[in-house]
């Protein structure tokens, strides 16, 4: 029996595919360079080439459309934790990488760094959120979880810090004219939600709190 179409979109965002993408800054790093420099608490941005993440992307007017939080550099390479389908959980940073189109990633950290305590507070905050299942309806009022959403949530209780913009729909893509707007009434069962709170990876990546440490390629 096929998948239902909103199922199977979801699934290949664990799918390393290759598209084209926005162009990627010229910095390249092995994902095993990269990882002696991060933190509890870097923030990790990628671009998952499957819908409905391309149309995030393209209502955001970003190359970005999905973002973790590394919560453990304890090990052999940080882990990064992150809203997914079916349900919140970890993966390891390069695994995390490998579903990038391009390899495309970019880093951001607090700024000023989160403290030991804080850095402490993150990995509970994020502890707390697994299991969680993914809203596909990107409600930030929900009971479920979405990517950029966890990644504040998770700052804002460690921290007291709030990263990204919460907005409307009929204001994001107010700002995006060009955006698949068909994709999104059928992604809705034909009614958009204007008035649905959300924040996306995009309003993340640019958020005045972080300062970028890395923004290019991470290599296998």
């Amino acid at each position: 029996m096929p998948l239902h179409p909103l199922i199977a979109s979801l699934l290949l965002a664990a799918t390393p595919l290759l598209h084209a993408a926005a162009p990627i800054p010229q910095s390249t790093r092995p994902v095993t360079a990269l990882a002696p420099d991060l933190q509890v608490g870097d923030v990790v941005f990628i671009r998952i080439p499957a819908r409905p993440f391309r149309d995030v992307a393209d209502a955001t007017g970003s190359w970005t459309n999905h973002v973790g939080i590394v919560t453990d550099v304890s090990g052999t390479e940080p882990q990064v934790s992150e809203s997914r389908f079916p349900w919140s959980g970890n993966t390891t940073l390069s695994r995390f990488a490998a579903r990038s189109d391009g390899g495309r990633l970019a880093v951001a950290r607090l700024s000023p760094p989160p403290t030991v305590a804080e850095q402490a507070r993150i990995r509970a905050a994020a502890a707390r959120r697994e299991g969680i299942l993914y809203d596909t309806g990107f409600n930030l009022h929900s009971n479920g979880q979405f990517c950029s959403r966890f990644v504040r949530e998770v700052l804002a209780e460690a921290t007291g810090r709030a990263v990204g913009d919460v907005e409307t729909f009929a204001t994001l893509l107010a700002r995006q004219p060009d955006a698949h707007l068909g994709f999104w009434r059928a992604w809705y069962f034909g009614r958009i939600p204007w008035q649905r709170e959300t924040v996306t990876p995009a309003s993340v990546l640019h958020s005045a709190e972080l300062a970028l440490v890395f923004d290019g390629v991470a290599a296998p």
